[in-house]
């Protein structure tokens, strides 16, 4: 069984940073990619970055290219995501997510972590 647990979450203001962690059991956690989405009030779930098993490729969704960087630790266990010039928009439950590969599917991935809310204020 696979447990993803976030964290990081808090409430920043606009233009600042956080650095969101997902802890990961297990011991399979470096043969996968692993994926962050965000769901805001009355929004679908929306994909935000991947990573692959070795960290050596990402994707972004447009909306925060540039501004937040995914990576990982596989010796940890753990995936990150900085994020930078946070923006009001940028609010949300932010989850990570076990994939096949560096989707921006969601059914890409199979195991979700709880969630972490992001609160950013103008």
């Amino acid at each position: 069984q696979v447990q993803l647990v976030e964290s990081g979450g808090g409430l920043v203001q606009a233009g600042g940073s956080l650095r969101l962690s997902c802890a990961a059991s297990g011991r399979t956690f470096s043969n996968y990619a692993m994926g962050w989405f965000r769901q805001a009030p009355g929004k679908e779930r929306e994909f935000v970055a991947a990573i692959t098993w070795s960290g050596g490729s990402t994707t972004y969704a447009e909306s925060v290219k540039g501004r937040f960087a995914i990576s990982r630790d596989n010796a940890k266990n753990t995936v990150y995501l900085q994020m930078n010039s946070l923006k009001p928009e940028d609010t949300a439950v932010y989850y990570c997510a076990r994939g096949r590969g560096p989707g921006t599917i969601r059914n890409e991935y199979d195991y979700w972590g709880q969630g972490t809310q992001v609160t950013v204020s103008s």
